[in-house]
């Protein structure tokens, strides 16, 4: 499955529900489904800057060449994005990471529906990801 596939499968889960608070719960239970961050990259170094609550980062590239990313906050619905942004980007080649835009999430309507310091936040993760593929790719 390419990222634009798991993007897709995503907008077709969204748009299942039919209100916002239907698709916050299956945000928030995507964040719980989770796995933990490895505990290296739960320090400072590690920390997202430019998100009002907690985000640890950290990306490997495995021996296959795909780039692994983990992530984990202390907010349950930036959990959520992150699990969605990690569903997309994660495991992927970085050429792929770099060639798939995250249109998907202004397609389930998060643009409309965040507030102003989770879409900084999720600028912040975005831009995390790109810098870590434009550094593997190279």
């Amino acid at each position: 499955m390419s990222a634009q596939d798991a993007a897709t499968e995503i907008i077709d889960e969204f748009s299942f529900f039919d209100d916002w608070a239907d698709r916050y719960q299956h945000l928030i239970d995507q964040g719980r489904r989770l796995g933990p961050i490895r505990d290296e990259w739960r320090s400072e170094t590690h920390k997202l800057k430019g998100c009002q609550s907690t985000v640890y980062f950290g990306a490997s590239l495995d021996e296959g060449g795909l780039v692994q990313f983990s992530a984990e906050s202390d907010a349950a619905i930036v959990q959520g994005l992150i699990a969605l942004l990690l569903r997309v980007y994660s495991g992927r080649t970085p050429q792929d990471i770099l060639a798939t835009d995250a249109s998907f999430l202004a397609e389930i309507g998060l643009d409309k529906h965040l507030s102003a310091t989770r879409k900084n936040g999720m600028a912040s993760m975005l831009d995390a990801i790109k810098m870590s593929a434009h550094g593997y790719a190279a």
